[in-house]
């Protein structure tokens, strides 16, 4: 995670900026061939950690499991695991002239500069209540939805990410986000009119609607947060170390898990977890090792979130991550007796459609700066 460091020590907080003052010159390197392992490695950190998490977290209520609380509490209570990664040194930032990231004395007085205490509480207390929010959220959804389902409704976290954005951090509706909007709507309306009849779960209607709703607020909420990320980096961190990273995944999980004990002890639902392990399908043994599973899982996924984000960008990571909403559909047919309807998977050809439409329009705004920074080109 180390290598390569040195031209990410002060990255702009947007993944395709690019700071550079009117005498610099910007060369391009290629990428040496561990940057490809690393970031291989990180990929499969993310996808295996996020298929794991959704199928074990669907195995918990299946076989017995019905602690909402107690589910979100476990997909964030294992942070502590992310303390060993603040071990790893980071070098100074190097006086190269061909670093890719040069900055004018200004902006690197302005980046300089740390945030107050106060300034870095408020933001981590209130992305933690917003992680909160969506964990409980999404342990509903859930609960009441096929685990099918539910991946194929968390798509829609990139069209709230690109309506957030557009207030939040100037982005523009381009003819390719905007078809990208369409469709990933289009997706998640279609499994509303999904029959339930057919989910093997056999809840009713009502908790059917529940869930759905409860995943698209999650989902909403995930993309608001995405958007957050990269107002607080770029207005309030204005670097994006390894350490800095690290403190925006590690505190807000801290204040989420707590919101989440107070609320396992104020709902009242701490008191039949016994009975729960007693009555679990699997025996006592796998219930605490499906809990522990979620728990190591979701934070394989954070580990890969976050070494995605300081070798390649936070949207490549983000792109990772939603890549595993595919995967996961798949494995729940076959390991845990999902059905692959008709509307699903219209549904599914609709989300990587529109998948690929907003992938595509970063991708031309990438080329697009690469072509003003060419040959010794400045922006």
């Amino acid at each position: 995670m180390t290598d390569d460091q040195e031209a990410k020590e002060e990255k702009s907080s947007h993944p395709t900026s690019i700071i550079a003052d009117s005498h610099a010159t910007i060369t391009f390197k290629p990428k040496n061939f561990r940057w490809w392992i690393r970031v291989a490695l990180y990929s499969l950190f993310v996808l295996s950690g996020q298929l794991v998490g959704a199928l074990l977290g669907t195995l918990y209520y299946k076989k017995g499991g019905n602690s909402k609380w107690l589910a979100a509490l476990v997909s964030l209570g294992g942070f502590p695991i992310l303390l060993l990664l603040y071990f790893i040194p980071t070098p100074k930032q190097p006086s190269d002239p061909n670093n890719p990231h040069i900055q004018t004395d200004a902006q690197a007085q302005y980046q300089s500069r740390s945030p107050s205490l106060k300034s870095l509480a408020l933001v981590y207390l209130s992305l933690g209540t917003i992680v909160a929010l969506n964990g409980y959220l999404s342990s509903v959804g859930l609960l009441y939805l096929p685990v099918s389902t539910y991946s194929l409704i968390c798509f829609s976290q990139l069209a709230f990410n690109a309506l957030s954005s557009f207030f939040l951090n100037t982005q523009k509706f381009t003819p390719c986000i905007i078809n990208s909007l369409v469709l990933l709507t289009i997706s998640s309306t279609l499994l509303v009119f999904q029959s339930n009849s057919k989910d093997p779960t056999g809840v009713s209607t009502g908790k059917y609607v529940l869930g759905f709703v409860c995943t698209i607020g999650a989902s909403a909420g995930y993309g608001l947060l995405l958007s957050l990320d990269q107002l607080c980096f770029r207005r309030v961190i204005r670097k994006e170390t390894l350490r800095a990273v690290l403190n925006m995944s590690v505190f807000p999980s801290f204040v989420a898990s707590a919101i989440f004990v107070v609320g396992l002890c104020g709902s009242g639902e701490w008191k039949i977890l016994g009975r729960e392990m007693d009555g679990y399908e699997l025996g006592k043994v796998n219930y605490v090792m499906n809990l522990v599973g979620v728990a190591i899982a979701w934070q394989v996924f954070t580990i890969g979130t976050v070494g995605l984000i300081l070798d390649a960008s936070s949207l490549f990571s983000d792109s990772i991550s939603v890549v595993g909403l595919l995967i996961v559909p798949i494995f729940a047919v076959v390991f845990l007796g999902d059905k692959m309807d008709g509307v699903k998977v219209m549904a599914m050809i609709l989300a990587i459609w529109g998948f690929v439409s907003y992938v595509y329009q970063y991708y031309l705004d990438d080329a697009k700066k690469w072509w003003m920074t060419k040959d010794g080109g400045v922006i």
